[in-house]
């Protein structure tokens, strides 16, 4: 791909209705997808039945009806919405290949999807089933929902996570990769990140405030990677490969966002490699306490 991009900007995402499309008819991306939709009184969202496996789930508001249509069979679920990505999990489905789906409702949704080729049972996860835990601590501390890891779903290729950062802390350092497979040691990994941004839970309104957070990456071999960039709500991030973190919540301003992962691997698994020149970042952090400001939850 000549001339890739890896940054995409709130809006340059945007077709046939939908808030964001990442699939694999953006040029040199195969393995991960994304869509963001906003709905309005009367109007619906349709997927036609194909060979992609999704996790589904409200961003904001009241909550959205999924309607769909696997084996023959027509189903109905409820997702129950929540304030904002910043007050604890929402309801999330989990939808195998060769689903028609329709999704109605109100507020801002937002799909992590990954071309499949195996079957696996639809399954609705409660808000107040999500995993939700802490990770890392001190200034590294941040708020994850866990509920696309293997661990948790039964799924053909996808993985994914929710991720709060509180107002001027970091996630993802010491950088990382997962770009080369090295079974049990090193997974083979696209990554998408979709971020949100807002004024610190807890601090006043701002009238003329701008949420803002960054991002960095750079490549970990001859494979052109490199990627230093501010990000705020509604824009992308794509990660074919390379060193990647941290992402920085700037002082004021929370940082949410979205991770989907999935690859060519022969398993559906998590491993990745720290920066040599990093990996001693960890034990600056390790003896600290988790931020007091989590977790966030809907209050």
């Amino acid at each position: 791909m000549s001339n890739p991009r890896y940054y995409f900007k709130k809006g340059e995402l945007a077709q046939a209705g939908w808030d964001v499309i990442v699939d694999d008819q953006l040029p040199g991306w195969k393995h991960t997808g994304t869509r963001v939709g906003t709905l309005s009184p009367g109007k619906i969202f349709e997927i036609p039945s194909d060979k992609v496996e999704r996790l589904i789930w409200p961003l904001e508001g009241t909550g959205i009806t999924v309607d769909y249509k696997v084996a023959g069979a027509d189903k109905s679920q409820f997702l129950a919405g929540r304030k904002s990505v910043f007050h604890g999990p929402s309801d999330v489905l989990y939808l195998s290949i060769d689903t028609q789906i329709k999704i109605s409702g109100s507020g801002r949704f937002i799909i992590a999807q990954a071309p499949a080729k195996n079957s696996f049972s639809d399954k609705f996860i409660p808000a107040a089933s999500v995993p939700l835990f802490s990770r890392g601590s001190g200034p590294s501390s941040r708020q994850v929902h866990n509920f696309g890891d293997p661990a948790e779903l039964a799924a053909d290729r996808l993985i994914v996570v929710e991720i709060i950062v509180p107002a001027g802390n970091w996630s993802g350092s010491p950088a990382h990769k997962h770009d080369t497979y090295i079974p049990g040691v090193e997974s083979n990994l696209e990554e998408i990140y979709y971020f949100e941004a807002a004024v610190g839970k807890g601090l006043p309104p701002q009238n003329k405030a701008d949420p803002v957070g960054f991002f960095h990456g750079r490549s970990s071999d001859d494979r052109e990677f490199e990627l230093t960039t501010e990000v705020k709500s509604g824009e992308v991030i794509l990660v074919p490969h390379g060193w990647h973190g941290p992402v920085m919540a700037q002082a004021g301003y929370d940082l949410y966002f979205m991770n989907v992962m999935a690859g060519p691997d022969p398993d559906r698994s998590w491993n990745i490699t720290d920066d040599p020149s990093q990996g001693w970042i960890r034990d600056t952090w390790s003896d600290k306490d988790i931020d007091p400001r989590l977790p966030y939850l809907n209050n």
